[in-house]
């Protein structure tokens, strides 16, 4: 008999799951807080750039 491992509920998909969905749903807010001041490129861009590091300790603190 072979002994099995317990399977980790964690894995490669949902760490790049959280990383896509909390980089978009950054990204959005960012785009609509934008467009409700006429900038929404640039509320875009700067969703992007917080929500870079907010995905990433997203992540952190999911899989620790």
């Amino acid at each position: 008999m072979v002994a099995t491992t317990p399977t980790s509920p964690h894995s490669l998909a949902t760490a790049s799951g959280l990383l896509v969905g909390t980089s978009t749903a950054a990204m959005a807010v960012g785009a609509l807080v934008g467009w409700a001041i006429g900038a929404a490129g640039l509320g875009l861009l700067i969703g992007a750039i917080v929500g870079i590091p907010l995905a990433v300790f997203v992540v952190y603190k999911v899989f620790s």
